[in-house]
């Protein structure tokens, strides 16, 4: 039986050993083992960039949507359209992130041949931490938008309503830069379900009222989700200048469900993700190093600009969680203290060694 001590779910462990760990789990619960060793890595790279409410959080979700056979263990996606520079797929409910890494595979070479290439993913399952998909987009040299949502699901009502339309809604956007990569992972709303939960699970309430209770009344207390009816996340922007986040969630929804061709609109198969990802070739523009020349320019004159009181110093998005990456990388990688505790039964029943610590 494994033993979750206070002092462990503290303590490092080696991201290796994580990976293993977590691949081994989807294995046992019957994932093929290709696509577990990609949602493993995917899962724990979200930890190494401190993305710890879509790193491993997320595994016991993962796992038990393989249990009731929300989530397609084995198979492959459908091509429902084809041209030069855009697809369309259905992903048969498959891991999310496999079939991200798939269309990147798909991407990448039609991108260098013809500037810019897109994908529409229908009926995916949920794909995890979008600024990880970023990274292996920047190390090709290129800019890559990402974008999600879930039509099983609602939580955002629109601007000026207390009646729940929209999932957060999350959208990437990165880019190689001299200073280092540029990973922009934002969403519509102005927190995550995941924190949502988080927060109400341990009693815990937001630092400014960033929710809604059913009627309309600001709130930063989560536990207005658990009630009958439920409130709502605001959109980016707040009370004040929520029509920014509004509009936000409206284009995700027009990028990901409306060029799917399958969203809100059509019955809840559960829980996952309708996707949008478009790849841009920097060198059928103005060219890479014209590319690098301007957002170099634009970068310094942010980090390099004078910080306002109280705040050490400006960082570009992605700056803080790459430099995490790196230090747990070489020191360990510490997991959020209900990672553990709630991984321990599945390491359990399914036969898998929870991981050394460090």
């Amino acid at each position: 039986m494994v033993q979750m001590t206070q002092q462990s779910v503290r303590a490092a462990y080696r991201h290796e050993d994580l990976r293993a760990m977590a691949g081994a789990l989807l294995e046992r619960a019957g994932m093929m083992p290709e696509a577990a060793q990609v949602v493993a890595s995917t899962l724990v790279e979200g930890d190494l960039l401190g993305h710890d409410t879509h790193g491993l959080a997320l595994l016991p979700s993962y796992l038990k949507e393989l249990e009731t056979g929300s989530m397609t263990a084995r198979g492959e996606y459908r091509v429902m359209s084809a041209k030069p520079a855009a697809q369309m797929w259905d992903g048969m409910r498959l891991p999310g992130p496999w079939l991200i890494e798939r269309g990147l595979d798909v991407l990448i070479p039609a991108a260098r041949e013809l500037g810019v290439a897109s994908l529409a993913i229908r009926r995916s399952h949920h794909i995890a931490c979008l600024a990880v998909f970023l990274m292996r987009a920047a190390r090709e040299g290129m800019m890559m938008i990402l974008a999600s949502s879930d039509a099983a699901s609602a939580s955002v009502a629109p601007f000026g309503g207390t009646q729940a339309v929209f999932t957060p809604n999350p959208i990437a956007i990165g880019f190689p830069c001299s200073r280092g990569d540029v990973l922009i992972d934002i969403s519509a709303s102005i927190t995550t379900n995941g924190m949502c939960n988080r927060k109400a699970a341990a009693g815990e309430t937001f630092d400014e009222n960033w929710l809604l209770d059913a009627d309309g009344n600001p709130t930063n207390d989560p536990q207005v989700f658990r009630q009958t009816p439920p409130g709502t996340i605001l959109p980016v922007g707040g009370l004040s200048h929520g029509h920014k986040g509004f509009g936000l969630a409206l284009m995700i929804e027009a990028m990901t469900a409306g060029l799917a061709g399958r969203g809100r609109a059509d019955p809840k198969e559960g829980w996952g993700a309708t996707v949008h990802i478009t790849l841009y070739d920097p060198d059928a523009f103005g060219g890479k190093a014209e590319f690098l020349r301007q957002m170099d320019f634009v970068a310094e004159a942010c980090v390099n600009n004078k910080p306002r009181q109280g705040v050490d110093a400006v960082r570009l998005p992605g700056q803080k969680g790459l430099a995490l990456r790196a230090r747990q990388m070489e020191q360990g990688l510490v997991l959020h203290p209900l990672i553990a505790p709630a991984l321990a039964p599945y390491c359990e029943t399914l036969g898998v060694q929870f991981a050394s610590t460090v």
